[in-house]
C-alpha cells in the first residue's frame, strides 16, 4: 500500500511537472482562431454590385475595351503609326485597370486593404479612361485609311467613351452624396460634444 501511494505521489508529481515545463515552453501549440486566416479563402462574388448599374457600367467597359484592343491589333500596316499606336496603349491601359478594378470590388477584396480610397480610386481610372479613349478614338478616326479593322477600333473606342463616361458621372454623384452625408455627421456629432460640454457644470452644481 505504502509503495503504491508512493508510486501515485510520484506519477502527480511527474505530471504537474508535465504541466508546468509545457506551459514554460517556447513551442506552444497555435491557438490562433481559423476564422482569422484571410488568405484567399472565403472569397465570394458579389453579386448585389454586378446587377447594380456601375458593376454592369464595368463589365461592359472591360468588354469595350477588349474589343477595341483586339480590333486595333489586327492592323497589319499603318502609315502614319502614330495614332494607332496612341488607341493600343489607351486602350490597353484601360483594360487592363479597369479589369482589376472590377476583380477587386466584385470579389470585395477592396474592402481587404482600407488604406486606400477605392471609390475616388475608380473616379480617377474612370474620368482618365473617359478623356483618353475620345482623343485616342478622334485622332484614330482622322489618320485612318477606312479599313473595316480602324472603322471598328473608332466605334468601340467611342463606345467605350461613352461607357466612361457615364460611370464617371454617377461615381461623381456618388461621391457628393457620401460627403454630404460626411459633412452632416460631423456637424451632429459637433453639436452633441457641444452639447456635452454645456451640460457638465449644471451635473457637477447638482452633485455638490
Amino acid at each position: 500500500m505504502r509503495g503504491g501511494e508512493e508510486l501515485d505521489g510520484f506519477e502527480g508529481e511527474a505530471s504537474s511537472t508535465s504541466m508546468i515545463s509545457g506551459a514554460s515552453s517556447p513551442y506552444q501549440p497555435t491557438t490562433e482562431p481559423v476564422s482569422q486566416r484571410r488568405g484567399l479563402a472565403g472569397l465570394r462574388c458579389d453579386l448585389d454590385y454586378l446587377r447594380g448599374a456601375l458593376g454592369r457600367l464595368k463589365v461592359a467597359q472591360v468588354i469595350l475595351a477588349l474589343i477595341a484592343f483586339i480590333c486595333i491589333e489586327t492592323i497589319m500596316e499603318c502609315s502614319p503609326c502614330e495614332g494607332l499606336y496612341f488607341f493600343e496603349f489607351v486602350s490597353c491601359s484601360a483594360f487592363v485597370v479597369t479589369g482589376v478594378l472590377l476583380i477587386l470590388f466584385s470579389l470585395n477584396l477592396h474592402m481587404r486593404i482600407p488604406q486606400i480610397n477605392w471609390n475616388l480610386t475608380d473616379l480617377v481610372n474612370t474620368g482618365l479612361s473617359t478623356f483618353f479613349f475620345f482623343i485616342a478614338s478622334i485622332v484614330l478616326a482622322a489618320l485612318n485609311h477606312k479599313t473595316g479593322a480602324e472603322i471598328a477600333a473608332v466605334i468601340f473606342g467611342f463606345l467605350a467613351t461613352a461607357a466612361y463616361a457615364v460611370s464617371t458621372f454617377l461615381a461623381v454623384q456618388k461621391r457628393r452624396i457620401s460627403l454630404r452625408q460626411q459633412s452632416t455627421n460631423d456637424y451632429i456629432r459637433a453639436r452633441t460634444e457641444s452639447r456635452d460640454v454645456d451640460s457638465r457644470p449644471e451635473i457637477q452644481r447638482l452633485d455638490t
